[in-house]
């Protein structure tokens, strides 16, 4: 009898030296890691929420599809919206097309007026350009329509510079030219 009295003394001795043991690891566990296991535990909650609604997502798609396969006329009403809906755009396209025809169409009727009114002048001896010039002016100013007074035209003007210039290439930029100073230590006293 005295044996089994010192085993359960002793038993519950181990068992608060165990928990004893546990708080001790677990509490300085936590105390350390604690706000990394809390945040990682809603990560992993967000992470799994978002991965479930995207499997049943998917899941519904599979059974819609299979249910669509099944159906032929989900199927041949699936394929008479397509083709409606591009022939509706290639209508919208092709009157487009018309439009721009017409806008090429007006364009060219213009010019080939131009040329007969360029032609007509030719023949009577004016100026094809000084015709233009004269309705502007007088719209203008209200004063004598003949001035001695040309305006240059600005395709007249000479360029400043060529036409391949570049400020940024350091090609070309006359007397005017930079170079960086020596790298090497200055040499001063």
């Amino acid at each position: 009898m005295e044996r089994d009295g010192d085993q359960l003394s002793a038993r519950p001795a181990l068992e608060t030296e165990g928990l004893r043991f546990l708080h001790v690891t677990v509490g300085s566990l936590l105390a350390t890691y604690g706000w990394y296991i809390v945040f990682s535990c809603i990560l992993l909650y967000v992470v799994f929420q978002k991965l479930s609604t995207r499997l049943r997502a998917l899941r519904q798609r599979h059974l819609d599809q299979a249910a669509a396969a099944l159906e032929p006329d989900i199927v041949v009403k699936r394929q008479e919206a397509l083709a409606a809906a591009r022939l509706k755009m290639q209508e919208e396209l092709n009157a487009q097309v018309e439009k721009h025809k017409e806008k090429l169409r007006q364009l060219e009727e213009e010019k080939r007026r131009q040329k007969i009114e360029m032609w007509e002048s030719m023949q009577e001896g004016k100026s094809y350009k000084g015709n233009t010039r004269k309705p502007q002016q007088e719209e203008d100013s209200p004063g004598p329509s003949t001035s001695s007074v040309i305006p240059k035209r600005k395709s007249d003007r000479k360029p400043l510079r060529g036409g391949g210039y570049n400020p940024l290439s350091g090609e070309g930029g006359g007397t005017c030219s930079w170079r960086p100073g020596r790298r090497g230590p200055s040499s001063g006293g």
